[in-house]
C-alpha cells in the first residue's frame, strides 16, 4: 500500500514539474506576435496622427478597417490576435521579451530622412 501511495505521489510530483512555458492552443509565437503587435502599433499611431484630424472619417471605423487587413496579411483572425495579447498580458515575462525584441528592432531600422523640398 505505501509503495502504491508513493508511486502515485512521484507521478504526480514528475507531471507536476513538466513545462509550464508551452502556450495552449491557438497563441500566436512570440515571433509572429511581435510582428502583429508591430502593425497594429504602427495603424493605432497612423489613426491618432491623421485620421482623427480628418473630420469627414470615423477613426474607431478606420483603425477597424486597418486592424482587420493586418489581420489578413499575417493570416490569423481578430480572435487569435486578441486571445493571444490577452494570454502575453496575463504573462508578463513573454510580454516584455516580446516588447523588447520590437525596441530592439526599432532602433535597429534606419529613420528615413526627409528634405525639404528646394523652390527655384
Amino acid at each position: 500500500m505505501i509503495r502504491i501511495v508513493a508511486s502515485i505521489l512521484s507521478l504526480v510530483i514528475l507531471f507536476s514539474c513538466g513545462n509550464k512555458q508551452a502556450e495552449p492552443a491557438g497563441i500566436l509565437k512570440p515571433a509572429k506576435m511581435q510582428a502583429v503587435l508591430w502593425d497594429v502599433m504602427r495603424a493605432d499611431a497612423f489613426t491618432t496622427e491623421f485620421v482623427k484630424k480628418d473630420s469627414a472619417k470615423n477613426d474607431v471605423e478606420e483603425n477597424l478597417k486597418l486592424q482587420q487587413e493586418i489581420f489578413a496579411i499575417h493570416h490569423i483572425s481578430k480572435e487569435d490576435f486578441y486571445k493571444s495579447y490577452e494570454y502575453y498580458k496575463k504573462n508578463s515575462a513573454l510580454m516584455k521579451t516580446v516588447i523588447d525584441s520590437m525596441i530592439s528592432q526599432a532602433e535597429k531600422k534606419p529613420t528615413p530622412k526627409i528634405s525639404p523640398l528646394q523652390v527655384k
